[in-house]
């Protein structure tokens, strides 16, 4: 092996490598935290201190050269090529899991070493639209990159594909190649879904269905849905069914992703990654419980009703009482059109899809989904939390449809009230209000609102409101001119992830459909009232609240296949 095969051969395992050096950096500083709190008092004796604190930079120095090292070896194309091809053929023999980190690393490390290349060449490039070209022509390239490596995954990887194709967040070219996969994953094969259903129901297909359509009307990174018609009934259902394998996948991949996004937080992000990705591998566990999504979609359902006396502005199926299993799930059957094609709806009826009726028809379409959530999120304080383009569909009445309840969070009455505290301190431009409630959810940022308003005010607006502030069309983290490079975000609790992911996509179907809607203008009656009724002023802090116990607490947090036996 030649020096630059060596030096890629130095870096073959990336848990081994990089990924384990982030995972003891992580673990190492969270036992010497403990470590220290245990003997505070031995902390006050000045040699003692500086030993310790010597030992921290120490690590860190370390760390930091490590993985330099590694980003040095990617961003050279000699290297990073000895690199690849040390790694796919470790590949080729090694275990399914491990042949999967392989080709989430070196696909990954490739499409990153290319943006850093990018980013370098650029500074040398004086013309405005030179660089708009490389960067586009950057962009078109890593889309089918991204797109190639979450269509042959699967798994996890899809679900980072609906997080990121949005258009207030990703390029533009990510974003056509990746939304069709929020509902066009790979699908199962048909003799599969077959044998799924039979034992989980108990019954033949034939037994149970009249009809049922062989082609899946979407699939996506756990289950598939199917049409069909039960015997004897009048109406269709949607079948859901899951996928075989994807729990193991869906693992494996948030653990590979974790590595990765320790390294962007340490250089490229300034954000809490590592929490997002501990909320989000919680929530996929659940995900696998379709008992569960059921209970939820009903409960969401009937909440809704009585909160808009029966009449709810959206739709939500029901589940069939005694066809839900943990594997299965069938449902009321909603006819629509994807939220994203409606422009091409309504150009095949005649109207133009910009003009004055096109835009109100979309507006009224938007108020009545964001409506919805703010019920749901401050009065309930339990939502569906994945309003997607792929579950979002308009019916010929243009009445919306919110689909798919696997993905739902119940969250208690701090963060409840301190975000409904939030929404009216947006929506009145308070920026100390504002700097008041994020003391409250417990985020922390490297800078304050009282020692920079500007700054804390747009990083604000720019997290929790589904309106971007001013002059701001793409609310990109990883643009030169993000916010996050003036306001980094140390701590971000994991119970507020799925309503900035929420508020996050509901911003991304206002852009998409040309309609800027502010939610927390839209919620701030809502909320003050939600803070009347808890007895809580809007303008100062609680924090003796008790939260109430939640629903799913009680149920064990064991989601590992075979460890828990559903209620069917």
């Amino acid at each position: 092996m030649g020096v630059e095969g060596a030096e890629a051969g130095r870096v073959v395992n990336p848990f081994g490598w990089v990924g384990g050096h982030v995972k003891e950096w992580i673990s190492g500083e969270k036992r010497r935290a403990g470590e220290m709190s245990a003997g505070v008092r031995g902390f006050w004796d000045e040699e003692r201190r500086s030993r310790h604190l010597g030992g921290i930079h120490e690590r860190r120095r370390k760390m930091d050269e490590r993985v330099k090292e590694f980003a040095g070896v990617m961003l050279d194309e000699k290297k990073r090529t000895a690199h690849i091809s040390a790694m796919q053929e470790l590949g080729f023999k090694a275990h399914k899991k491990m042949d999967r980190t392989v080709q989430f690393w070196t696909r990954t490390i490739a499409i990153y070493a290319s943006y850093k290349a990018t980013q370098a060449r650029v500074q040398f490039v004086k013309d405005e639209a030179e660089r708009e070209r490389l960067w586009e022509r950057r962009h078109e390239i890593a889309a089918d990159k991204i797109y190639s490596m979450c269509t042959e995954l699967g798994g996890f990887f899809l679900k980072s594909a609906q997080i990121l194709a949005k258009p207030d967040l990703a390029p533009l070219a990510w974003v056509k190649r990746l939304v069709i996969l929020c509902d066009r994953a790979p699908q199962t094969p048909l003799a599969t879904v077959l044998k799924v259903l039979e034992n989980e129901l108990g019954r033949s297909v034939d037994d149970v269905f009249e009809r049922f359509e062989t082609e899946p009307l979407g699939s996506a990174s756990i289950a598939q849905v199917h049409r069909a018609r039960i015997k004897g009934a009048s109406n269709d259902v949607a079948v859901k069914v899951q996928h075989p394998g994807a729990h193991e996948l869906m693992m494996t991949d948030i653990r590979n992703q974790k590595v990765f996004a320790s390294f962007l937080q340490r250089f490229d992000v300034q954000f809490d990654l590592i929490s997002i990705l501990d909320e989000l591998e919680e929530q996929v566990e659940f995900e696998f419980d379709f008992v569960r999504e059921a209970k939820s979609m009903d409960r969401i359902s009937e909440s809704l009703n009585v909160a808009f006396k029966g009449k709810c502005p959206i739709m939500i199926p029901h589940s069939v009482p005694n066809m839900v299993t943990e594997k299965v799930l069938v449902m009321d059957f909603i006819e629509g059109t994807p939220i994203l094609l409606m422009g091409d709806e309504m150009a095949k009826r005649g109207i133009n899809p910009n003009g004055s009726i096109a835009k109100q028809v979309k507006r009224n379409i938007l108020r009545d989904l964001t409506t919805s959530y703010g019920e749901m999120i401050l009065r309930d304080g339990f939502f569906q939390a994945d309003p997607h383009p792929g579950n979002v569909l308009i019916n010929k009445k243009g009445k919306v449809a919110l689909l798919d309840y696997g993905q739902v969070k119940e969250i208690d009455d701090r963060i409840r009230l301190g975000f409904a505290r939030l929404i009216v301190a947006l929506a009145s431009s308070n920026v100390r209000e504002m700097g008041l409630s994020y003391r409250d959810l417990g985020i922390e940022t490297t800078v304050t609102a009282e020692s920079d308003p500007n700054n804390f005010k747009t990083l604000a607006v720019m997290m929790f409101d589904t309106k971007l502030p001013p002059g701001i069309t793409i609310a990109s983290p990883f643009g030169d001119d993000s916010v996050l490079n003036d306001i980094s975000v140390k701590t971000f609790p994991r119970g507020l992830f799925y309503i900035l992911r929420t508020i996050h996509i509901l911003r991304g179907l206002s852009v998409g459909m040309d309609s800027p809607l502010s939610s927390a203008e839209l919620w701030k009656p809502l909320a003050l009232e939600v803070l009347a009724a808890a007895g809580k002023p809007s303008t100062k802090s609680d924090p003796g609240l008790k939260p109430r116990k939640l629903v799913w607490e009680e149920r064990p947090r064991l989601r590992r296949r075979g460890r828990i036996q559903s209620a069917r």
